[in-house]
């Protein structure tokens, strides 16, 4: 198969192209970056900037499916400014890629597209799944709502659209959980404001394996990709100090101090959500790393 992906050298991105290629599928890729243009026998760079409406029509060449990972990274301050790129880097990068498949369709069959599952109300005690219609008013959920809108457009080009809803994605390279390690290394580690709000999680490994299982399936629809095991943050803070053999003796860190120090991104940290992964599980798949102790074990 003949995929081409956008945000291939990002945190996810970077591990699903190994990934496909050892499954000896061929590889076409978008940058912004001249300078990460590769050409090989099965790994192709092109050229593309949302900003400027630029793009290599030549990516769509015999493509089959398309994996749409793009979108500036959550994790940094929430600046008015850094607020319009998050959303920006999803929606015109979307806008991007329909225009040039409505414009010369080829073989396209198949568009799957990351999405978020901050789009789900807070709760410390509902279970949501993909039929949930209510949702929270946050930026992010926000963010998430847009983004969707913008790939469910792909459906009118008689493409199956996914949409990937990911969780909290634990990898030792990026995302939450260096951040999350690293002061507990260092002996300051503890649970945030009360602990007990659910996060949904999902082993790099595993949200690798889903893409690859929903591009070679064919899936389209809605799906959560996060374990079937969610925890509180502070199961989550313990089972961390314990695979790397630190104690928690600080007291719990209120909202207000990370809220000082990171501004409306603290966000992140106190948010609950416990998001079932049944449909996909439904349709097959399997967890490698169900549970939490499994998978900081693993990657630490």
């Amino acid at each position: 198969m003949k995929i081409l992906i956008t945000g291939a050298t990002g945190l996810i991105g970077t591990e699903l192209v190994k990934s496909l290629l050892a499954k000896n599928h061929t590889l076409n890729y978008l940058t912004t970056d001249k300078a990460k243009i590769e050409s090989k026998s099965n790994y192709h760079g092109f050229y593309w900037n949302p900003q400027e409406g630029k793009i290599d029509e030549n990516c769509l060449y015999e493509v089959d499916a398309i994996i749409h990972l793009a979108g500036a990274n959550i994790a940094k301050r929430w600046t008015n400014k850094y607020k319009q790129e998050i959303i920006e880097s999803r929606t015109l990068s979307s806008e991007l890629l329909y225009n040039l498949i409505k414009k010369n369709h080829g073989s396209v069959k198949q568009l799957i597209a990351a999405s978020g599952t901050a789009v789900y109300p807070e709760s410390f005690t509902q279970v949501y799944d993909e039929t949930t219609t209510a949702s929270e008013d946050s930026f992010l959920s926000n963010v998430v709502k847009k983004w969707e809108e913008s790939v469910n457009r792909f459906e009118v080009l008689n493409i199956k659209v996914c949409k990937i809803r990911t969780g909290i994605v634990l990898s030792t390279i990026g995302g939450a959980l260096p951040v999350m390690v690293k002061p507990i290394q260092m002996g300051f580690g503890a649970p945030m404001g009360n602990g007990k709000q659910i996060q949904s999680w999902i082993h790099i490994k595993d949200l690798v394996s889903l893409y690859c299982y929903v591009v070679e399936n064919k899936l389209e629809g809605l799906y959560n990709a996060v374990s079937p095991n969610p925890v509180t943050n502070e199961e989550l803070t313990k089972v961390i100090a314990k695979t790397i053999h630190k104690s928690i003796w600080l007291p719990n860190i209120p909202k207000f101090v990370m809220k000082l120090i990171l501004g409306e991104m603290s966000y992140l940290l106190f948010s609950s959500k416990n998001i079932s992964s049944k449909k996909i599980m439904d349709k097959g798949f399997q967890f490698q790393f169900s549970k939490i102790d499994e998978a900081i074990n693993d990657l630490y």
